[in-house]
Formats: structure tokens, sequence, C-alpha cells
């Protein structure tokens, strides 16, 4: 079994539509500077209110990425 050492960054994503958006907009938008993504937390759960009503979501975010020379 290999055995690795991974760095921890957190992340908070947001969306109008859901909370699924939110973790997905975090993670896509990380994955441009991010490699080796391997895993993530949600931590918290966050939002804005509009008028009575849900007008944003965010998620906050812990991402799990392999580090260099620590990989399969």
């Amino acid at each position: 079994m290999s055995e690795h050492v991974y760095r921890v960054v957190e992340l908070v994503g947001s969306s109008k539509d859901s909370i699924d958006d939110a973790i997905r907009n975090a993670i896509s938008e990380a994955s441009k500077s991010l490699r080796d993504m391997r895993w993530y937390e949600v931590t918290a759960t966050r939002g804005e209110i509009v008028d009575g009503q849900v007008g944003h979501f965010q998620v906050y975010l812990k991402v799990g990425f392999t580090m260099e020379g620590s990989r399969d």
C-alpha cells in the first residue's frame, strides 16, 4: 500500500442555485491551479437572504491534494 502526504487548503464556493453547485463551482475553479486534488470535506454552509428568500448559497470546504513526490 502506498503512503501519501496531503496538503489541505480551504475554499469557499458559492452559487445562486444550490449547495451542490457551490461545491462544484469551488472544486472546478480550484482545479485550474491545484493538481492532484483527492478529497473534500464540507466544513460549513452559509447563505445570503434577500427579501425573505435564499439569495445565495455558500459552502466552506477543505480540499486535500497529493504533494509532489507522494504519488503512486
